[in-house]
């Protein structure tokens, strides 16, 4: 039998397995997420936040990290907008430009927060993206890291964990990062800590999806984050009754 006829054999083998065990594949998937999950929660709950007003920004800790929360021009406003987002969201990179916008108009009156909130269940490369952009961080480019993974995002989102790495490798020559540290520091506990007590402040915060938004630890519904002449007549409100 030639090789190729072995090949196509042995294809079309798989392909019965597959139909005749669909089901059974299908449920198996779900186990394994439903135990993903469920283990990813039990983690974050082991963080304790008792203490802590997550409807502001939160100092870095050893929970943390040690790494600091982002935020868009820090000021002395007690007026704070937070965003969980999550890089491989499609929905987050639609929110990503009028955040930056808002952001940048209310500078000098709103404290805008980016927490890393990665749906890790459905979203199989969202994790390593927001370790990225930590990484990035940590030599002073997290913002233009952030900036790049939400432009480019439809590159790297269906990648296997090699090829994503090679396309963030990419933007972190682009931003002129050093590149051994910046592998390295994907990897370390320090970024991974900050991630996992992101995701823990969100879970406190009851976040179920992305991109999800507080003002002053209140819900915003995406018909007010997703109109820009809402968002910013419930900024100003926030702005005129803060005390």
């Amino acid at each position: 039998m030639s090789t190729n006829k072995k090949k196509a054999k042995n294809l079309q083998k798989i392909k019965d397995f597959i139909a005749d065990n669909k089901f059974a594949i299908i449920f198996t998937v779900l186990v394994v997420l439903f135990l993903s999950g469920m283990i990813w929660l039990s983690n974050l709950q082991k963080i304790d936040l008792s203490n802590i007003d997550i409807s502001k920004e939160i100092s870095s800790s050893k929970n943390s990290g040690d790494i600091s929360e982002h935020v868009y021009h820090k000021n002395n406003s007690k007026v704070t907008l937070v965003e969980y987002g999550d890089f491989q969201c499609p929905g987050c990179k639609t929110a990503a430009s009028r955040v930056k916008s808002i952001a940048e108009e209310y500078k000098d009156k709103v404290n805008v927060i980016f927490r890393n909130f990665p749906l890790v269940t459905i979203h199989p490369n969202a994790l390593a993206a927001a370790s990225v952009a930590e990484a990035a961080g940590l030599q002073g480019k997290y913002w233009e890291m952030h900036d790049l993974l939400y432009d480019k995002q439809d590159e790297w989102t269906a990648s296997t964990a090699s090829e994503r790495m090679e396309y963030f490798t990419e933007y972190a020559k682009e931003l002129n990062l050093n590149i051994d540290q910046f592998k390295k520091d994907i990897e370390s506990d320090k970024v991974k800590a900050k991630i996992k007590f992101d995701q823990a402040v969100g879970s406190k915060a009851k976040v179920t999806g992305t991109p999800s938004f507080k003002l002053n630890g209140k819900d915003l519904s995406s018909d007010i984050w997703g109109d820009d002449a809402k968002l910013k007549s419930a900024l100003d409100e926030a702005i005129k009754n803060q005390k």
